[in-house]
């Protein structure tokens, strides 16, 4: 059976019939809801929050995060955004209480630094590992999209991104890009190795609990179950603990700077950072 995300970009996809299908399956929100909570449990969130809805189709997870009762640390206020017209429309229709914006996540998240306590994103995020066509990639779908959401989270923000990784390669794809923006990044899989498997990308940005859990670098997983903590970072150090101005290691690094940003470099070879013979 193939995947939506296979066959056309989801604005295309999703047109008025499938997003009246969608939203009108019993199964479907049954499941979306599951998924919702699911988030919201790992958010942790202890009072009423901005949150940022990724991929928020027709309003379905919204409407959790608008009921969540006061001794549960809601209700919640969203923001939701979402490439297809269609569903946007189904979710005015249905007169849901968040803010919606017509918007390509694969093109960056549009808002004001700091904005949001935290976001969720239900079954979304892998759409970004298809090329639409031949000027993107999803490498740089995925870093302007991690890049955007970093920035527009508040310091101590976190945010739970569910998805439905093809392979593991894809899954790989996804938490390396999510690290690359700047992320704590944990990945949890709910019922795994059964066709049901569910996977969610725990992030957190610059928490401040980091140095009391031992090194997680999530602040936020310690102590689960079936939870990988994930930190490709790494600190090129000289002897006072800094990377020398013009040597390689400061090359490359300013390199993997530019390429989070979406621009192309050149890649490294045995001579990046070499010193030239001087010429006469």
């Amino acid at each position: 059976m193939s995947r939506p995300e296979d066959t056309l970009a989801a604005d295309v996809y999703y047109d008025d019939v499938e997003a009246r299908k969608y939203t009108t399956s019993s199964r479907i929100q049954n499941i979306q809801a599951s998924m919702t909570r699911r988030a919201l449990e790992l958010l942790n969130l202890k009072s009423p929050s901005l949150i940022l809805d990724i991929g928020c189709g027709s309003g379905l997870s919204g409407e959790i995060l608008s009921s969540v009762p006061e001794d549960e640390g809601g209700p919640h206020v969203w923001v939701g955004m979402d490439i297809s017209a269609s569903m946007l429309d189904i979710a005015l229709q249905r007169d849901v209480e968040g803010d919606l914006l017509l918007a390509d996540i694969g093109q960056g998240v549009p808002f004001r630094p700091g904005t949001f306590d935290a976001a969720i994103s239900i079954s979304a995020i892998q759409w970004l590992c298809n090329a639409e066509n031949s000027e993107t990639s999803p490498a740089g779908r995925l870093t302007r999209f991690f890049n955007g959401l970093y920035a527009s989270l508040k310091r101590g923000g976190m945010a739970v991104c569910q998805f439905y990784p093809k392979n593991d390669a894809q899954k790989q794809m996804i938490t390396s890009a999510a690290v690359k923006a700047g992320f704590g990044a944990g990945l949890l899989e709910d019922d795994p190795d059964t066709k049901n498997v569910k996977v969610y990308l725990v992030l957190t940005v610059g928490s401040s609990a980091v140095a009391s859990k031992g090194g997680d670098i999530t602040g936020v997983v310690d102590g689960m179950d079936n939870v990988e903590v994930l930190d490709n970072r790494k600190k090129a150090k000289s002897g006072k603990g800094e990377i020398k101005k013009g040597s390689k290691a400061w090359i490359i690094k300013k390199k993997e700077q530019m390429e989070r940003k979406g621009k192309i470099v050149k890649a490294t070879s045995k001579y990046t950072g070499r010193k030239r013979r001087p010429r006469f």
